[in-house]
């Protein structure tokens, strides 16, 4: 969800020789070809590229920096990700495997990670790939697995598998950092709704919740579909993950999947319900699937958040992109509708 960071002080073919030396011990007379910075809904600074050694390839590769000059925490600290899948591939999950990392700045002049390149591409929900059906058949099989593939990364038994990895955030931790995004709202009305639905979250925050791995924007685009049978081949995007409520992903997931959170000009492509998502990840053994209201609420809560930031940055010149003017209808939309997902709850 989050859009690209750029580096106009290094060129590809400058960062394609820098990643050349570092990988020459383990690579040996193999080359690093045809190194270009991906879009198509991937986060942060993403490149693309080929291991070659004469003419035979020997692997697809994707190369993912941190910002240069950020510091290092959350969504910036690109390594953090290296144990975290290196994890989840060893556990079976369908996440690319991280055969190169490194947490120093000096190779590339930032810490960063080349995970191997899955095969298929991601369902931007807005915008979707023109090679996928928009028959309610299609779309229904897409989003359905998405659900089951939630599922399955939530049953992951953390306290094993990530026992090193990080301690579970608080939910209400979780949900008061969003503050200062919010309060950077420049339309008074966006900042009035969403004060208000920030105040009824806290008001109707849930007690306890299942705690677990947590992907933190798990939705259709940071997904991988094959080719021409739309088979899920992997979960990418990991720069959000944490452990804490796993209810987060449920209530983002359904959210992201709900027409009526969004403008009529910008809605998701998606032909079933979200109680239908919600009743597939429960099917496929999703442990959180109880307050799926409050969760709801949340993930539209953050989602206008982050559209406020984004949209005044946008339209300052800090941070062009014309996406979030089309983001912009949704945001009083949103907070309106997760105010009524409370409207039950005590």
């Amino acid at each position: 969800m989050t859009r690209g960071f750029y580096c106009a002080a290094m060129s590809s073919a400058s960062l394609a020789d820098k990643l050349a030396a570092f990988l020459r011990p383990q690579i040996g007379l193999a080359q690093v070809a045809d190194l270009a910075p991906m879009e198509d809904g991937h986060a942060g600074l993403t490149f693309g590229f080929r291991l070659v050694e004469g003419r035979s390839e020997i692997g697809r590769y994707v190369l993912r920096m941190a910002p240069i000059g950020v510091a290092r925490r959350g969504n910036t600290d690109v390594y953090r990700q290296a144990p975290l899948l290196r994890a989840l591939h060893r556990a079976g999950l369908p996440v690319p495997a991280v055969p190169f990392a490194c947490a120093e700045e000096e190779p590339l002049g930032a810490p960063f990670i080349v995970m191997e390149r899955l095969p298929g591409r991601v369902f931007l929900i807005w915008e979707a790939d023109a090679s996928f059906a928009r028959q309610p058949a299609t779309l229904n099989f897409v989003w359905t697995q998405a659900a089951q593939a939630l599922a399955q990364i939530h049953r992951v038994d953390w306290k094993t598998t990530l026992a090193d990895w990080e301690a579970p955030q608080p939910l209400g931790e979780a949900l008061r950092r969003w503050d200062k995004i919010l309060r950077h709202a420049q339309d008074s009305e966006w900042l009035e709704l969403g004060l208000r639905l920030q105040a009824r979250l806290l008001e109707t925050e849930p007690s306890p919740s299942v705690i677990g791995l947590v992907h933190g924007d798990f939705q259709p685009g940071n997904v991988l579909y094959s080719k021409p049978d739309n088979k899920l081949t992997g979960v990418v995007d990991w720069e959000l993950s944490s452990i804490g409520a796993q209810g987060l992903d449920v209530g983002w997931l359904m959210m992201m999947g709900d027409p009526a959170a969004w403008s009529p000009g910008w809605p998701p492509i998606v032909a079933q319900s979200p109680q239908a998502l919600l009743d597939a990840y429960r099917k496929a053994g999703g442990p959180a699937a109880e307050h799926v209201e409050w969760f709801q609420a949340f993930a539209a809560y953050r989602m206008a958040s982050i559209a406020c930031l984004n949209v005044k940055l946008h339209r300052t010149g800090k941070r062009p992109d014309p996406l979030w003017d089309r983001f912009a209808p949704s945001v009083s939309v949103m907070f309106r509708w997760g105010y009524e997902r409370l409207a039950s709850l005590k």
